[in-house]
């Protein structure tokens, strides 16, 4: 049976490859020669990074000297139906929060039981109702505002919980095993973002090597769990492993050339007076390039898949056929995965492109005021990477896979 003529085996998205014992011997060498030393360098860089008992999380205190937090349920939207709650305050309150107040009965601490006013601001009292449970602040020293009981945020475990939860049995149903997989991949790969990378950049360590070495860690996780240790993935890892060095270049380069300086946020300005010589340039290059990797690991997966695929259905194509074969299908992967990211980050954006659009200039300077520009080059720096990613990928993949011979027999057939 010539290789034109052999059917072209099924396979899953990581799954096991056709390939002759001493191939795949040659392969998985290959491979172990480039990924171990990136494993070995990624924890050296988590040791050497990692902030311990001097990161400032959590060096702050959230509530004032005196206050304390707690639990309320709303009764009324309208601050009179609990004017009596008052009403033994007069001579030493001036009702200033009263205004934008609710009544609500709370529910812990020294007050548990009494309805009282609580005050809301106007910019979250629209998504109030009754019923709603909040976290509220008691401070004694705010009885001569009207109540010493002020709004914090609404309490959400409940619906969160719950999306949370038909989230994960729906992943499962659909994708089984490896959907739970996934899940749990996302989960140590988040564990990484919080457990190291904030900590050591609030540790003052260089957001550059924080980055690299944290996307390395997120990925290993991430891919190994969710696809199992295999060719495909191994080589869809490399792949976005030369994604993130592309992405953090860029962003170094963009914020750089672009005069951004990542304070264009109430946010960011408050980070700063809290931790003396935060680099918010840094933070921003950083940000771009943990914002790609979620799109970039998803291509890379793809690519190497493919050329997998048509190496495994036609062993006899060369490796610059195996390129282009597969980079007709990075093409189709590239068109849709642009406009994801762009789209991704305009809805994100959405409040601060109303807000800019109210001013009367042009689109142009619009487009590149501070703010907008951040998220523009943000785009940019992540779609320029996501997009060298699929070539590098598929000639990774292809350089890997050996040609074989067609036999003789099918020479004699053609």
């Amino acid at each position: 049976m010539n290789a034109e003529t052999t059917p072209a085996p099924h396979h899953h998205h990581s799954g096991p490859l056709d390939l002759d014992a001493a191939e795949a011997r040659r392969v998985r060498l290959v491979l172990a020669a480039i990924v171990v030393p990136l494993v070995v360098a990624t924890i050296i860089g988590l040791i050497v990074l990692w902030p311990g008992k001097s990161s400032l999380t959590g060096s702050q205190p959230f509530t004032a000297d005196g206050a304390t937090l707690e639990s309320a349920t709303i009764t009324s939207l309208e601050a009179a139906d609990c004017a009596d709650a008052t009403g033994g305050l007069e001579g030493i309150t001036n009702d200033s929060l009263l205004a934008d107040a609710v009544c609500a009965t709370i529910t812990s601490g020294d007050g548990e039981g009494l309805v009282m006013p609580v005050h809301i601001p106007a910019e979250s009292l629209s998504a109030a109702d009754v019923g709603d449970k909040l976290q509220v602040m008691y401070t004694p020293a705010a009885l001569a505002s009207g109540t010493p009981y002020v709004f914090v945020d609404y309490v959400r475990q409940v619906p969160v919980a719950a999306l949370a939860i038909v989230y994960l049995v729906l992943v499962v149903a659909v994708a089984g095993r490896k959907g739970a997989l996934s899940v749990l991949g996302l989960l140590l790969a988040t564990a990484v973002l919080l457990g190291f990378m904030i900590p050591a950049l609030l540790d003052l360590a260089s957001p550059m090597w924080v980055t690299l070495v944290g996307a390395s860690a997120m990925m290993l996780l991430a891919v190994y769990v969710a696809h199992g240790i295999s060719v495909r993935t191994t080589t869809a890892l490399l792949g976005t492993f030369a994604g993130v060095v592309i992405t953090v270049l860029l962003s170094l380069w963009g914020v750089d050339a672009a005069n951004l300086t990542g304070a264009t946020e109430e946010t960011s300005l408050t980070l700063t007076a809290m931790v003396g010589g935060i680099n918010l340039q840094a933070l921003l290059t950083c940000g771009m390039v943990v914002a790609a990797l979620g799109v970039l690991n998803d291509v890379t997966i793809t690519q190497a898949s493919a050329v997998w695929e048509l190496h495994a259905a036609n062993p006899s194509l060369g490796r610059a056929r195996l390129f282009t074969g597969g980079m007709r299908i990075g093409r189709d992967h590239i068109a849709s995965t642009v406009y994801t990211l762009a789209f991704a980050y305009a809805g994100t954006a959405l409040p601060l492109i109303l807000s800019a659009s109210l001013i009367d200039r042009s689109f142009t300077d619009t487009l590149l005021s501070g703010e907008i520009a951040e998220e523009v080059v943000r785009t940019l720096v992540s779609s320029v990477g996501l997009v060298l990613a699929i070539p590098a990928t598929t000639a990774i993949a292809a350089s890997l896979c050996r040609t074989t011979p067609a036999r003789a027999s099918a020479a004699g057939d053609v």
